[in-house]
This record gives structure tokens, C-alpha cells and sequence, in this order.
């Protein structure tokens, strides 16, 4: 990992200075603005560009994979993946809950950047992924690919805000969350409406049959991989799992014991340990679908000319973090450092454990090298190319990592050091539950300490302020090169037409 230095604040400080449009990332270049216009008008594919699969599941705990240690789980299929690519042991989503991280992802930026960082979505949200910003589908359709996304959007349910009007081709799934809708046990005084499933920009059914959308999903991912064999294509699958209600198909919900079957009526009154059995069967089903997505691939003789990413949106709201600290919605390790793991046969040196920082808003830079696309120059990208990182063995390309919990940073890392802004004369509360932050000032050497016990403040003064500096100065280029979320001024909730 780099070492922080009194030169490396500097240079960020010197790189965030106003007539500086971009951070200090060298896979982020002077190049020809790409527009939306640009990004409807698709090239020719050079059959030498590789095709991209990102499957995205919903509340993944670190430890929630066999790989990663997690022995609670069964996930064959991943824990071959691992095998044969890279286990990626540094991965972190910029936000720790769902709309801020999938905002992260889709355009390279840190959520607050975009105007993404608040919260997430409801039904009816007249917020959304404003038009203006450029997603990896954008990118990859201008360079011919075809894009389709099956599963969960979450980053706005009008139309305007839609996959289809930001760069996919096709378009399967949930708008939002499926806990957001009437029957969630939780949200009984809320007034939603149905929990709608769309084909493109049409509500398709209302309360689809949440036991068998992992099914419908895998299938139509099989499917669009079929038909676009023998052209390049950017596949993007964001499991609703295993996001609470959990939810399974029956062939996995067998494995239950019926007695923890009968209290799944009443999901708020389980005891934990009775939703960890269920939780643990959902992430089986997510490990089938990973393996028919491969299975696909390499039936349709594409497999080595595939990148294929599988990782989650944030820390567990059910599943284990293990051995980090914190879960959802968590400014600790947990909620934001999450499993992850990279193949692309013959280019990614198989049974590779990488532990250098890496980040989901990378992936649209380093997608956009590989497929020769332009990255846009009217605004910050703060992601940057790690081909380097997973090809050449080269060190993280990041300075710094910055975790916000909504519009507020709650910590910074720079190398192996993480400091947590707290209050200097705090009382350090609970620690591991859901939404958890520090609420004392602290710095931790993850290197030696990844579950965050061990406070090297009062030893460590000199590294507190560095990083403090580092912080500053990015808050203050954010402000500077910040962008507004989208914004519709009637928005309406999305319902089947009454034909």
C-alpha cells in the first residue's frame, strides 16, 4: 500500500486546485467530450474487445462467501471464480447502502458528487440519476456493445431516471428495493404501493412473486448472453438478494426446516439465528445463478474473452461482516469494504488474493480502457484504471478513500491508515450494529488491525493530521466540481395500466 507522506498531501492539495479538472488519476486523461448525443451512436466492435459481466448482489456481508472465509455459507461456484481470477480483499463500495453505492458504480463518482449521497429512493421519488451523468452503459453502448440489465435499479423510478434512459439496451426487474411495498413486515404503517416489475419502461406485473425473481433474472441473463454471442455486450445483473424479506426459490427453500419455514409469516419475530439459515440458503441460490451465468459463457465459447466482477452494493443487514467491524449503513469497515471477485482467463493470473485498494467506482474506467471508449472530460471521475493492479501486480492507484455516511465524511484511509472523525472526547458507542459510526475521533492501521479495535491516535499525531489534510482538501474540490442529482417536478408512482 502507498505510504502517506508530507509530498503525497501536497500533491493531492496541489492536483485538487480549482483549474484542475481532474484528480490525480492517470487512466483519467485530456480526451474528446463524450455526450449523450455520442452515446447513441454506436461504432463498429472490434472482436478483440472483451465482453463485461457485473453481478451486484443486495446487503453481502464480507464473510458471506466461502472463499472469504465464510464457513456458515455454500458457494462453490464464486469460491471457483476466486480460483480462477482474483480474490479481491480491498474492495470498497463508496456508500454504504443501496442508492449512493449503484450511483457509485453506474458513473465513477463518489455519491455526493452526483447528488446521490442522501439516502435511497422510495416509490414516487421525484429525485433520481440526473440525464447529464454518463453511466458505463453509456459508454460502452457508444462503442457498439449492447447493454442489458436484469434485476435492481435503484437510482430513481420515473421515467426519466430509468435503465433504458441511461444507456441499456434491455431492461428487466425492480425499480427499487423489494422491501418497499406494503407487505414488508416492517413497513406496515407505510402507505406504498405495489412493489412494481418492469420490461423496459412498462410495469409488467405488480407484487411479482418474490420467491422466484433470483430464477427470472438468471434466466434472462442466460438469455441475453445467447443472443448477443457473437458481438460484444455489457451485462449487468443486480440481484434483489439477499436484501431483506429474504426471499428463494423452492428448490433452495427445501433445505429450510420446516418449523423455520412456518415463521417466515412473521419475519420482524425470527431470532437472528433462525434468518442467518434462511439468509445463508438465498446466498446458495445467488452462487447457482453465478454459475449459470459462467456455465453460459463458456457454452456460447465467450468465456475467456469475458471480464466477469462479482461483488455486493454494501455491508450485511443479516449476514456477517466478519472479521471486520460494522455492518449497512456503517462508516466502519463493514459497511463499506465488501467480498469481490475478478476472472478473465488468461489475462487475470488465476488464484490471485489482491489486497491493494480498489474501489466500484473503478470499474467504469478500467471497462472504458479495455473497449477503447472515451472518458468524458467536463467533469471528475473519480475512479481510475486497475489493469495495472489486477494484471501487473502494481500497487492501488488511489491516494485516498473517502467514506461518507449521506452528505457527511465520517472517515478517510490513505495506505494502511484510517481515521474516523469523531469527537476527540467521545464515547466510543456500539460498534457492530447497522448504521454504526465512530463516534469518537480514531485512527486504525488496517493493515494489522481491519477490525478496527486498536486507537493509534495519541501515538500517531502526526498521521491524524496528514490525513485530516487530505480530507479537507477533497471536500473542498467536491464542493467545487459537485453535480445535482436528477429532479422531476410531478413524479408519479409507477402502476400497471388498467387496459
Amino acid at each position: 500500500m502507498r505510504r502517506i507522506t508530507p509530498t503525497l498531501i501536497l500533491g493531492l492539495l496541489v492536483l485538487l486546485c480549482p483549474s484542475t479538472r481532474l484528480l490525480s488519476k492517470p487512466s483519467v486523461v485530456s480526451q474528446p467530450v463524450l455526450s449523450k448525443a455520442e452515446g447513441s451512436k454506436p461504432s463498429v466492435v472490434s472482436p478483440s474487445k472483451p465482453n463485461f459481466v457485473i453481478i451486484f448482489t443486495d446487503d453481502q456481508g464480507y464473510a458471506d462467501l466461502g472463499c472469504f472465509g465464510g464457513d456458515h455459507v455454500k458457494t462453490p461456484r464464486i469460491d471457483q471464480m476466486a480460483a480462477e481470477g482474483a480474490k479481491l480483499t480491498s474492495f470498497y463500495v463508496a456508500g454504504s447502502v443501496c442508492t449512493p453505492s449503484r450511483s457509485a458504480l453506474m458513473t465513477g463518482c463518489y455519491p455526493k458528487r452526483i447528488g446521490l449521497a442522501g439516502g435511497v429512493f422510495l416509490a414516487g421519488d421525484k429525485n433520481g440519476l440526473n440525464l447529464d451523468e454518463i453511466t458505463i452503459a453509456e459508454l460502452l453502448k457508444a462503442e457498439g456493445y449492447a447493454t442489458g440489465m436484469f434485476g435492481k435499479w435503484h437510482l430513481g423510478d420515473q421515467p426519466e431516471f430509468l435503465p433504458t434512459r441511461q444507456g441499456f439496451d434491455e431492461f428487466f426487474g425492480l425499480p427499487y428495493s423489494h422491501d418497499i411495498h406494503p407487505f414488508h413486515t416492517n413497513n406496515k404503517k407505510h402507505k406504498f404501493p405495489p412493489l412494481p416489475l418492469l420490461e423496459m419502461e412498462t410495469v409488467i406485473e405488480e407484487e411479482p412473486d418474490a420467491d422466484y425473481l433470483t430464477q427470472r433474472i438468471t434466466e434472462r441473463a442466460v438469455d441475453f448472453i445467447e443472443r448477443h454471442r457473437d458481438e460484444s455486450f455489457f451485462l449487468y445483473v443486480p440481484h434483489p438478494i439477499p436484501h431483506r424479506p429474504i426471499h428463494m426459490s423452492p428448490s433452495f427453500m427445501e433445505a429450510v426446516p420446516d418449523d423455520i419455514k412456518a415463521k417466515l409469516k412473521n419475519e420482524k419475530g425470527i431470532d437472528y439465528f433462525t434468518r442467518d439459515k434462511i439468509y445463508n440458503q438465498s446466498i446458495s441460490e445467488i452462487d447457482w445463478s453465478v454459475g449459470q451465468i459462467i456455465d453460459a459463457l463458456k457454452a456460447n465459447g465467450i468465456d475467456e474473452n469475458t471480464v466477469v466482477i462479482f461483488t455486493s452494493d454494501n455491508g450485511p443487514s443479516v449476514g456477517h461482516a466478519d472479521p471486520l467491524t460494522g455492518k449497512k449503513g456503517s462508516s466502519y469497515e463493514g459497511g463499506q469494504r465488501v467480498p469481490a471477485v475478478i476472472r478473465w482467463p488468461g489475462h487475470i493470473p488465476a488464484g490471485q488474493v489482491n489486497d491493494e485498494l480498489i474501489t466500484a467506482m473503478d470499474l467504469l474506467p478500467t471497462f472504458a480502457k479495455l473497449a477503447g471508449a472515451e472518458l468524458p472530460t467536463d467533469r471528475v471521475i473519480d475512479g481510475c484504471d486497475i489493469l495495472p493492479v489486477l494484471i501487473d501486480g502494481a500497487g492501488t492507484p488511489h491516494q485516498a478513500f473517502f467514506y461518507y455516511k449521506g452528505n457527511a465524511l465520517k472517515a478517510v484511509r490513505s495506505g494502511p491508515w484510517k481515521l474516523h472523525f469523531g469527537k476527540a472526547n467521545g464515547k466510543d458507542k456500539s460498534r457492530r450494529g447497522k448504521g454504526a459510526s465512530s463516534s469518537i475521533m480514531a485512527l486504525y492501521h488496517l493493515d494489522e488491525d481491519m477490525a478496527e479495535q486498536n486507537n493509534l491516535l495519541q501515538q500517531h499525531p502526526e498521521i491524524v493530521e496528514q490525513l485530516k489534510a487530505l480530507a479537507k482538501a477533497f471536500e473542498t474540490e467536491l464542493k467545487q466540481n459537485s453535480r445535482p442529482a436528477g429532479l422531476v417536478n410531478e413524479p408519479k408512482v409507477l402502476r400497471m395500466r388498467a387496459d
